[in-house]
């Protein structure tokens, strides 16, 4: 997880206290979430933008870094890439937003959020839109809809207050406390649609309070709101399903295509270098279509059961069979997701292990990326 404001960086730090003291002290929630959770927290993003924030409720003073961008709208954008044909020219990128792209190439984080202010909800992808099929109502829907919705109402239900919609003066209300990033407002390049487009990490854009600066009296109150959240969030990272995929000769193969009927994402969800793949899903049964060069298209039918109240999402490996000269069937009737969209298919990353998954939180981006190892600090 990862702040991006004043009150995201002391949650944040807060959040590090109550999981390492809890740890420590044997309390059975941060006991189960650090034993089979890897958790990675940025606490500032933007170290600039923090040292020049001042104490307006308001008002964005900090919201830019020392080049004077918004780094929530510095990153590769997955709707203008299609529209005009870019490349996702990582090297023109802000250095704070170069680091965070290359963390993400680093590990298989599955489930993340990024904190701001000046808002009171849960904000989930898409962000942006083409205005074609992914645009219904107003709103801009991705295919794992179901699965953003669960998660901005597990934070917003959590929340002291959230759930209401409606306790910010300064702010439209919403519903149940979650909104369409597109439908509250368009945004291009930011780093919610990034992560999961290209990373395939599902992120939240969690707006955790009305001013954007609050009084230094107020943050107790403010992380005894968000405590139980930020926590019920973090859980969710156990949702669905996870395993590896494995060739004729036994062998975990990256890059193999793991896609699920009825959600065909923009760049199609592979295997990690270890073979590892993850799919957050909601309890039901799903149909999985495996493709790997050289090898049958595999398809199966998985019953998932609901995994955070277990810490552990469903495990369940895919076992290809090599293509031989007598194999007459062919993937020709298999549909991939596919677009011109780069998806960068030698994207190389450090898993967590199938025992574990992957989850990051922050709140800024900052050039030399504060990434707290809470096993070393309990160590």
């Amino acid at each position: 997880m990862h702040g991006n404001e004043v009150l995201g960086r002391v949650l944040m730090l807060h959040l590090i206290d109550d999981l390492v003291r809890g740890f420590r002290n044997n309390e059975t929630e941060s006991v189960q979430l650090l034993t089979n959770t890897r958790i990675h927290i940025l606490p500032t993003m933007n170290p600039d933008g923090f040292d020049e924030s001042d104490t307006d409720c308001q008002y964005s003073t900090g919201r830019f870094n020392h080049n004077g961008i918004d780094l929530n709208r510095n990153f590769p954008d997955a709707f203008a890439g299609l529209r005009r044909k870019q490349q996702m020219n990582e090297e023109e990128r802000e250095a704070e937003v170069r680091a965070v792209i290359g963390w993400l190439k680093t590990e298989s984080f599955v489930l993340s959020a990024n904190l701001h202010g000046g808002a009171l909800v849960a904000s989930y992808p898409y962000d942006n839109s083409n205005g074609a099929g992914e645009n219904v109502g107003g709103a801009s829907i991705s295919p794992d809809d179901d699965v953003f919705v669960h998660l901005a109402k597990t934070y917003s239900g959590n929340h002291a207050t959230m759930h209401l919609g409606d306790r910010c003066k300064d702010s439209r209300p919403f519903l149940n406390g979650i909104t369409n990033g597109y439908e509250w407002y368009p945004l291009i390049g930011g780093m919610q649609d990034y992560n999961y487009v290209w990373a395939q990490c599902l992120e939240l854009t969690l707006e955790v309070s009305c001013c954007k600066f609050p009084p230094v009296g107020e943050l107790p109150a403010l992380w005894t709101e968000n405590r139980k959240s930020l926590l019920a969030y973090i859980q969710q990272v156990h949702l669905g399903v996870k395993g590896r995929v494995f060739d004729g000769s036994g062998v975990p193969v990256q890059n193999a295509v793991v896609e699920v009927k009825g959600r065909e994402n923009m760049c199609p969800f592979r295997t990690d270098r270890h073979g590892e793949y993850y799919r957050l899903l909601l309890p039901g049964s799903y149909s999985f279509t495996v493709t790997y060069p050289g090898h049958e298209v595999l398809m199966e039918t998985l019953t998932i059961p609901y995994g955070p109240d277990q810490y552990s999402a469903m495990k369940h490996d895919f076992l290809l069979r090599q293509i031989t000269t007598t194999t007459t069937r062919s993937p020709a009737n298999v549909t991939v997701a596919s677009s011109t969209l780069s998806c960068n298919e030698s994207f190389e990353v450090e898993s967590a292990g199938v025992g574990t998954r992957s989850t990051w939180v922050g709140v800024g981006v900052g050039l030399g990326l504060v990434a707290a190892a809470l096993q070393s600090l309990i160590d």
